[in-house]
């Protein structure tokens, strides 16, 4: 099938390259010339595991091209996925200003029947309000349809989550749109579930929101071990044992970040106002997340007792390892608070560093080659981010390069024994903490 997507960032890109990698023909466009030019010269502006290598075998088949003109898209394709960004406004809604406007480029060009399609995260009764805007703005009476199709992929994965996915949502009104869309998804052989189009669209906050509850809740349990001298991983493994549970999402940490989370946490509230039905169990959500953050922050300072002037080395500044995402990273939180302090941070991601260069609350740290650079002369190491590359490393020789080697594993990275072992003060997420010995 011949399909376009409107907007090239990180899912707009990496669906236009699996569906071309599955045989469709696929135009992705985008309004930034930069970034086409990035792309038509083979560069791919975003890291997602095994996403160039798609995207420069699906080019050099003819499979896959870009663009930065609409027109082209709509004009040469069966079914035009709308994926541009749906930012956070302050009020905690979403600001869905590109979609109207995309909305209404489409409607102007319209001449003959096509499938219009959200790909992008959208509060319900988006979808109405499109085809409200195409029917307004389509100047030649073109017949069309609106789908919404949210997406589920986790950033790090992303390329398995849309080449093996568990399930596809169709939000659609006509029988052929439908169609046309089980076409599209057809060389994935997943299970399909049709569904009206504003109930697709609660799928995905429903989905993202309840993810992020889990993260929320036994973070909330981690306090509670830390309080009774429980685990907090024997607990999480525990309760995951039961099916109806599961122990995916069950990893105590420092708090959930990243582009989908908060967004879509804070955009479920704002909706469920709107409707008149408050939700506010993910207010509670949300308080704990930021709670989470500000606990760890306090071991710190309980642990050196004053921050200034102490020398922090920092594993990690992206919101989850296998991507150089660092939006709404509690990593790049972290930094600033010790940085605001007086600390003197030195930080290290395997993937994140230039996008962290250019956040101006942490500009005040140093940023250095490799991870053991990092903790030469620390007085305290920090993990925010489990890069396995962390994990690797020969903790002994981390040992010898410290000042003095005392551990905040915001992630829980590491086993207390072996630390204990090696001689390191070490302090976790909902685990005793553990002194040489």
């Amino acid at each position: 099938m011949d399909l376009s997507i409107i907007g090239s960032g990180y899912v707009g890109l990496v669906s236009g390259a699996c569906f071309a990698d599955v045989g469709h023909n696929v135009i992705c466009i985008d309004n930034d010339p930069g970034k086409i030019e990035t792309l038509r010269a083979g560069r791919v502006p975003i890291y997602e595991p095994g996403l160039e290598e798609i995207i420069h075998r699906n080019v050099s088949a003819h499979r896959l091209r870009f663009s930065g003109s609409i027109r082209e898209g709509v004009d040469n394709s069966q079914v035009v996925f709308i994926a541009v960004p749906t930012p956070q406004q302050p009020s905690g809604d979403v600001d869905l200003s590109f979609i109207e406007k995309v909305s209404r480029e489409i409607a102007s060009i319209l001449t003959t029947y096509r499938v219009i399609v959200d790909k992008s995260t959208v509060p319900v009764k988006t979808g109405e309000r499109v085809a409200e805007s195409i029917k307004r703005y389509n100047r030649h009476g073109a017949k069309f349809d609106v789908v919404s199709n949210p997406e589920f992929l986790r950033e790090g994965c992303a390329v398995g989550d849309l080449m093996h996915p568990d399930r596809i949502v169709i939000g659609a009104q006509s029988e052929q749109a439908v169609d046309l869309m089980k076409k599209v998804y057809e060389p994935f052989m997943a299970p399909i579930l049709v569904t009206d189009i504003n109930s697709a669209e609660l799928i995905k906050h429903a989905a993202n929101s309840f993810l992020a509850l889990k993260i929320s809740y036994i973070n909330a349990i981690s306090a509670i071990c830390e309080a009774s001298g429980a685990d907090v991983e024997k607990v999480a493994d525990g309760i995951g044992m039961d099916r109806r549970i599961g122990r995916q999402f069950l990893n105590a940490g420092i708090g959930y970040g990243g582009s989908c989370f908060p967004k879509d946490v804070a955009a479920f509230i704002t909706i469920s106002e709107q409707l008149g039905v408050p939700f506010n169990l993910l207010k509670e959500v949300q308080q704990i997340n930021e709670a989470q953050k500000d606990r760890f922050l306090k071991r710190i300072r309980e642990t050196l007792w004053v921050l200034r002037e102490k020398k922090i080395a920092v594993w990690g500044l992206t919101f989850k390892p296998d991507t150089d995402d660092i939006r709404s990273s509690i990593a790049i939180e972290l930094v600033a608070d010790m940085l605001g302090e007086g600390a003197h941070v030195v930080a290290y991601d395997p993937k994140g560093m230039e996008k962290a260069r250019e956040v101006k609350t942490i500009g005040d740290a140093k940023f250095v080659a490799t991870a053991l650079e990092a903790v030469e002369g620390a007085e305290a190491l920090v993990i925010t981010t489990e890069w396995r590359d962390f994990a690797n490393l020969d903790l002994s020789v981390v040992r010898e390069k410290m000042t003095t080697p005392i551990v905040f594993d915001g992630r829980n990275l590491f086993n207390p024994e072996t630390m204990r072992q090696l001689g390191f003060h070490y302090h976790s997420i909902g685990r005793r903490p553990v002194r040489p010995g």
